[in-house]
């Protein structure tokens, strides 16, 4: 018989199989944006009142389909400060990132993303860590010790709602059966999560624990693949497709020369604002529209339905030397990001932000009975603030416009119209 663990895809998207499993990867074509072609569109009616001439016509009957892009490839760059190498959380020495995408038959749709601070031994050689929570409706594994502690010792795993536990247990295996860790006996991992039950079947769970392993063993500190993957195969923002989205910003050498990365988990809603653009609004989607909207204004398929709810996962890694109390203070403004693109932070949305240190000079070794740490003072962090505030923002944004459309027995969502996203950054001269 067919093992119904179907189709698995690693590092971040490279489709393959795993011994037992068969299957088949979901596919789909892009958004069609029918709402955007009347003559009393919003976007033909800022288009009207801003007397815009643009290249992209959007007559009757145009179907804008979405091509998954990055932000700064529509001219969506957040802040001051320039992206690292990949623009990815990975632009951080050391730091490692694997996914795992699970789908199977008409109801799987799923994932893993492992996060690694560093290829040495995390357990002895820990990084200083914290968390910051925006909104508390969720179920983060590890929680009390990092706040007690102010460290990590495991790899970070993102995945789904009722997936942490399954993953939670199977990333203690994956430490507890690292040669160095045999006489361990008490392990500490770290698993988030946002609920992806709109698109998956989210009470099976099948596969969790292989797909940690297989994630964990994919870990690579190159470009991270984005939108539709691992933990963000699932999920849902604003009303349009979700996923894993990732940013980074190095500071200039007057300020400390420091890098900043970013990884979101994206699952939540609100009234979606890109560079300052109310795009939800102009694409007649978004949250509270039933109660708000003029009768008759209401487009098909819009997300008036929810308010807001959802959540976001997100992991900040920087090699500045930063202990847990300024780590805290770097995950509160990473919600300011989350805030810039249209989140509340609603009563149903789980917003937590785990930020770590990966500087040598601030790791611990629970053996020393003294820690010396060199740490940054209170005001070398304003840089810091800003780039994590800048990073979250474009990370969010790229989570969005990467994804592609999935499918299940339960629903479709379908991405982001970036070309129709495209049109309205250009009427307010974002290009």
């Amino acid at each position: 018989m067919e093992n119904p663990l179907a189709d698995i895809s690693s590092d971040g998207g490279t489709p393959y199989r795993s011994p037992t499993a068969v299957g088949c990867r979901v596919s789909g074509g892009g958004h069609a944006a029918a709402p955007l072609t009347s003559d009393h569109s919003p976007v033909r009616q800022l288009l009207i009142v801003l007397g815009t001439a643009l290249p992209l016509v959007l007559g009757p009957g145009t179907a804008l389909e979405a091509q998954p892009t990055r932000a700064r490839a529509i001219g969506l760059a957040p802040g001051i400060f320039a992206p690292g190498r990949h623009n990815a959380i990975t632009d951080v020495a050391g730091v490692k990132v694997g996914q795992v995408t699970l789908s199977a038959g008409d109801s799987l749709r799923t994932g893993v993303t492992a996060i690694v601070p560093h290829g040495g031994d995390l357990f002895r050689d820990r990084v200083p860590a914290a968390l910051h929570v925006g909104n508390g409706f969720g179920k983060l594994l590890g929680v009390t010790q990092i706040r007690e502690l102010g460290e990590i010792e495991t790899p970070i795993v993102l995945t789904c709602t009722l997936c942490i536990w399954q993953a939670g247990d199977a990333l203690a295996q994956w430490m507890l059966a690292r040669p160095e860790n045999a006489g361990v006996r008490s392990i500490n991992p770290v698993v988030g999560e946002t609920n992806d039950g709109q698109l998956n079947a989210t009470r099976a769970r099948p596969g969790i624990a292989a797909a940690v392993h297989q994630a964990l063993a994919a870990a690579t500190d190159g470009p991270v693949t984005e939108g539709s993957v691992g933990a963000g195969h699932g999920t849902v923002m604003f009303g349009w497709k979700g996923g894993i989205g990732t940013a980074s910003r190095v500071l200039p050498a007057s300020l400390g020369g420091h890098t900043i990365g970013v990884l979101v988990q994206g699952n939540y809603g609100g009234v979606l604002q890109m560079g300052g653009v109310p795009i939800g609004q102009l694409l007649g989607r978004y949250a509270f529209q039933r109660n708000v909207a003029p009768a008759g204004a209401r487009s098909p398929g819009d997300a008036g339905a929810e308010h807001g709810d959802g959540s976001c996962m997100i992991v900040i890694a920087t090699d500045a030397p930063v202990l847990a109390r300024n780590l805290e203070r770097m995950g509160a403004r990473a919600i300011m990001g989350l805030a810039r693109t249209g989140s509340s932070a609603s009563n149903g949305s789980g917003d937590y932000v785990l930020a770590f240190s990966t500087s040598p000079k601030v790791r611990r070794n629970p053996d020393a009975a003294v820690s010396t740490n060199d740490e940054l003072g209170n005001d070398q962090m304003s840089a810091l603030f800003q780039a994590v505030t800048e990073a979250t923002e474009e990370a969010l944004y790229n989570a969005m416009l990467t994804a592609t459309p999935v499918s299940s027995r339960s629903s479709r969502v379908d991405p982001l119209p970036v070309d129709s996203v495209r049109v309205l950054l250009r009427a307010r001269g974002i290009r």
